[in-house]
């Protein structure tokens, strides 16, 4: 696009672009529908349309004229020369009423006056029937008015520039565009080319400028330069057209606005690096757009926008004068930034904005400036606006005309904050966080601790600002003791204490308890729940204190309110503990000792205020010093849930004893999640680690796949077949074969440590992998790997929505000289092949005592296979911890041990097994049973 088409289809500035931007305030003040303006033309005739936004067709339509003496609010808002308000009236079954409104809206209207005393409305469609409030209605009246302003100045400003095109005979009857001026910013020689016309809109001659890019950049605010060539960067890079305004410096001194524009650009590719555009001054148009702004900035002396996580998205200069706010705000949490806020009750304000959907309004003192604001919080869709005004004078003129009702009301906001954080207050330690962030404040106190009695001595709930040495020196210290505690606990009223002096006055024998304090004065609150005395509250000053009649009657109201509050904190904590408790019984109390693996756990339950999870972890023992590492997630939290993960785990044991195949134990597990209800469902990982081949079977039902952690200290994680969860599955699963490496680490975990508000599972994932590359030192020692893993994706454990688990494994193998296997034919003469062939290995393993009691289990093993089962037949025997031999054939048919009767012939061969054996018992394999016994080594051995 060249620079006359631009100027073709720019109209820069006039008087329907001032009325959209006054419309688009108005809408915005009262989170309407959208707005229009009709003008009264003085005929008596109907007042016309004059502009609309964010209104639909049908609605306009009906809205393109106003009689004069319709009763709507448009039409009686220019006759009363006031506010005007009209709620529907349609009916339910019909989209627009009679009064042409929508059902369930409302219109609310205001005069536009012009001082050349031509009269409009300004109404705006409301998505509610309420009637704008007072605070509403005068921004919408200040928004109005600077309409009617901006109207007169551009309308002055359109016959000035009209009477001077008639005198100098240019007038041709149509209204001439703003003019454009064309440059050229050379990057190869860093020079800047201006036409006559950019020239005459920068407003300086040729002699003051060089074309020099850093003659130009001089002429730039130093406080847009920065901006500018942002801007310029921008378009290099681009294929688009970018646009930037700036103030350019004057011959007087001054600074005029204006408007680059990029239009066309070159890489430098065949020659030199050029970027050119159009220029036009941009003054007027910004003080068109600060019309709008300063109606609202007359009435709220600064706005604060905040976006859906609370962080700042835009800071009026007002409001940071008003509030003293720190540099660099945008983009901060406004609570962190300015924790004052939240003391005062205007983040639980916020929220309760938010949530209702509705404009809330409260007046708080500002002690960081000596005044007090009244601040109104207006929630959108995704954001909130915080309008503030300073109303110390107001304050201070109704507090000399009613001392006593601005004494109260001072007092009302932090209150109220104070109730509602109590009420949500759930362990005894969130009641002293709220008292020190809530009601410290309110009485300038600096430390508050709260203690129980129990057997007539007192035990620290929580502590916030006081030393620690005085703590332990009253810790379960007797209350006859205390004399200053025991007033209290014995009168059943608080005991205040206004200086050491008095103290030391009241209480002799505790000169050296004011000394360690460091105090300077004491509020001592007892905290009493019908009638019964819970505990006390203490709340002491870095001064000497006053505390008159009506500070006394406050604090004995609040103490009431802690007291409810640590009433119900201390049921939930003693239903939190035991529920904490039955879940730390249904876990492993100590892992086993196996020779296949060396293993650490560890369990976090969910921060405080949370209830008890359903996450677990085992190792079980299996046949052949084979192990089975097993990690699961009950979903959801409760007593229920965390007894649904005792029967689990209780079922995955009780499964992995019969040595069933894994895809068969889940999907017996399947079947009982399922049948316990449809609300039940969890996550299991199951792993059957061989250290004879280093062989690992794994199958996942929607658990996350384990880690594993080579030797060299690489990090990887196991690539599973997906399967659903338990409850939900649909059987058979598919499971995963791997070999391991030899001292390599199993890692196995919930998704509570990989998992938060702030990080996806697969973020959390690749921390835990990159952690473990870093954490891993050769062979480090596995309960500090836990532990730093844990302070690593958990740091801030007090405040995690899920518990988790961990359980870390470290596989050995067994030595291939400690392994011993033969094949033998499927015929009577095997069983004497592997007796010679036992003796020799045992005899080997200087095992020469166990050979007769081996000799005689395999004979009696084999002599089974020949006359029970078929081939082929192998023997098996592993040196461990014990003697393992197992036997092995290709029948499915397992055997069982029977009672046998005195005329029977056979039947006591296996009852003959389990005598001589420590243990023994049979497993499935993939070509057909083993059948094994287990012999303790020689002590010598």
């Amino acid at each position: 696009m060249g620079p006359d088409a631009e100027h073709a289809s720019t109209a820069w500035p006039d008087e329907h672009e001032l009325l959209h931007l006054g419309i688009a305030s108005a809408v915005a003040v009262l989170h309407g529908l959208g707005g229009m303006i009709h003008w009264d033309l003085a005929d008596g005739g109907p007042m016309p349309l004059a502009a609309h936004t964010g209104l639909s067709d049908s609605f306009v339509r009906a809205w393109e004229d106003v009689g004069p003496g319709e009763a709507v609010a448009p039409a009686r808002a220019v006759l009363t020369r006031s506010f005007a308000w009209m709620p529907a009236r349609g009916d339910r079954d019909s989209h627009f009423g009679a009064d042409r409104l929508p059902v369930g809206t409302g219109l609310a209207s205001v005069p536009v006056l012009t001082r050349g005393g031509r009269v409009g409305a300004l109404s705006v469609l409301t998505s509610a029937s309420q009637e704008p409030d007072t605070e509403e209605r005068r921004v919408l009246d200040a928004v109005a008015q600077c309409i009617g302003e901006g109207v007169c100045a551009v309308r002055t400003a359109e016959s000035a520039a009209e009477s001077a095109e008639r005198r100098d005979g240019e007038s041709s009857g149509i209204r001439r565009g703003p003019e454009f001026g064309i440059w050229s910013w050379d990057f190869t020689n860093d020079t800047v080319s201006l036409d006559e016309s950019a020239v005459r809109i920068l407003g300086f001659g040729t002699d003051a400028f060089d074309g020099r890019i850093d003659a130009w950049q001089r002429l730039v605010h130093p406080e847009d330069l920065h901006r500018v060539l942002t801007w310029a960067a921008q378009a290099c890079r681009g294929p688009s057209a970018y646009g930037v305004e700036c103030r350019i410096r004057q011959h007087d001194g001054g600074f005029r606005w204006v408007a680059w524009r990029s239009r066309d650009r070159g890489d430098g590719n065949g020659g030199g690096a050029w970027l050119s555009g159009t220029v036009r001054d941009a003054t007027d148009s910004r003080l068109t757009r600060d019309f709008i702004g300063h109606a609202l900035r007359q009435d709220n002396d600064g706005v604060l926008a905040l976006d859906s996580s609370w962080r700042v998205a835009f800071t009026s200069s007002g409001a940071e004068h008003l509030l003293g706010l720190p540099e660099q705000l945008s983009g901060r949490s406004l609570w962190e930034a300015v924790p004052d806020l939240r003391g005062l009750g205007v983040e639980e304000a916020a929220r309760q904005a938010v949530t209702d959907g509705a404009t809330l309004g409260l007046d708080v003192p500002w002690p960081a400036q000596q005044r007090w604001l009244r601040m109104r919080l207006v929630p959108a869709t995704d954001n909130l606006t915080l309008y503030l005004s300073d109303i110390t004078d107001i304050q201070r003129d109704a507090a000399e005309r009613h001392p006593v009702d601005a004494a109260v009301s001072s007092q009302s906001t932090p209150i109220a904050a104070l109730t509602r954080a109590l009420a949500a207050a759930v362990t005894g330690h969130d009641v002293v966080n709220t008292v020190n962030e809530y009601m410290l404040p309110l009485f300038g106190a600096t430390a508050v601790g709260v203690w129980t009695v129990e057997a007539g001595r007192v035990f620290l709930v929580a502590v916030v600002g006081a030393r620690k040495e005085l703590v332990d020196r009253v810790e379960a210290v007797p209350v006859e003791d205390l004399p200053d505690v025991a007033q209290a606990l014995l009168d059943g009223v608080p005991n205040f204490i206004s200086s050491p002096e008095e103290f030391v006055r009241r209480y002799p024998g505790m000169a050296g308890i004011v000394a360690l304090s460091g105090k300077q004065a004491w509020a001592y609150l007892p905290l009493i729940v019908s009638g019964r005395t819970v505990g006390i509250c203490v709340i002491t000053y870095d001064r000497p204190q006053m505390f008159p009649r009506e500070e006394q009657t406050l604090f004995t109201a609040l103490s009431g309110l802690v007291a409810q509050a640590m009433e119900r904190a201390r049921l939930y904590d003693a239903e939190h503990g035991r529920a904490q408790e039955l879940q730390r019984g249904l876990l492993p109390r100590a892992l086993p000792s196996v020779p296949a693996v060396t293993a650490a756990a560890r369990y976090l339950p969910a921060g405080e205020g949370r209830e008890v999870g359903g996450d677990w972890y085992d190792v079980i023992p299996l046949s052949a010093d084979r192990v089975a590492l097993v990690i699961g997630d009950v979903m959801g939290h409760g007593l229920s849930e965390a007894a649904t993960m005792g029967r689990l785990r209780t079922a995955v044991r009780t499964l992995a004893d019969l040595e069933m195949p894994p895809d068969e134990l889940f999907s017996h597990l399947d079947e009982m999640v399922g049948g316990l209800g449809e609300d039940f469902y969890a996550t299991c990982l199951y792993a059957v680690y061989d250290p004879a081949d280093r062989h690992c079977s794994v199958i996942s039902a929607g658990h996350p796949p384990p880690a594993v952690i080579r030797p060299d200290g690489t990090a990887y994680f196991l690539d599973l077949p997906c399967n659903p969860p338990l409850g939900v599955a649909a059987p058979p699963l598919d499971l995963a074969e791997v070999t391991l490496p030899q001292d390599s680490l199993l890692v196995l975990y919930t998704d509570g440590l990989v998992e938060s508000a702030g990080c996806d599972v697969g973020q959390g994932m690749d921390r835990l992998r990159r952690r473990l590359e870093t954490a891993y030192g050769g062979t480090p020692e596995l309960d500090g790997l836990c532990d730093d893993l844990i302070a690593e994706m958990l740091p801030d454990p007090y405040r995690t929505s899920d518990d988790a688990a961990l359980l870390v494994a470290r596989t050995r193998a067994l030595a291939p000289q400690d392994i011993a296997c033969w094949q033998l034919p499927d015929e009577p003469m095997a069983a004497g092949q592997a007796r010679h062939s036992i003796r020799k290995q045992l005899a080997a393993w200087q095992l020469e005592e166990l050979s007769m009691t081996t000799e005689l289990l395999v004979s009696e093993l084999i002599g089974n296979v020949v006359r029970h089962a078929r081939g082929p037949i192998a023997v098996r025997l592993l040196r461990s911890r014990a003697l393992i031999c197992e036997v092995s054939d290709g029948s499915l048919s397992m055997p069982r041990i029977r009672r046998a009767a005195d005329t029977d012939e056979g039947g006591r061969g296996l009852q003959l097994v389990a005598a001589m054996a420590d243990r023994w018992g049979a497993r499935y394999t993939s070509s057909g049973k083993c059948i094994w016994t287990e012999q303790a080594l020689p002590t010598d051995k």
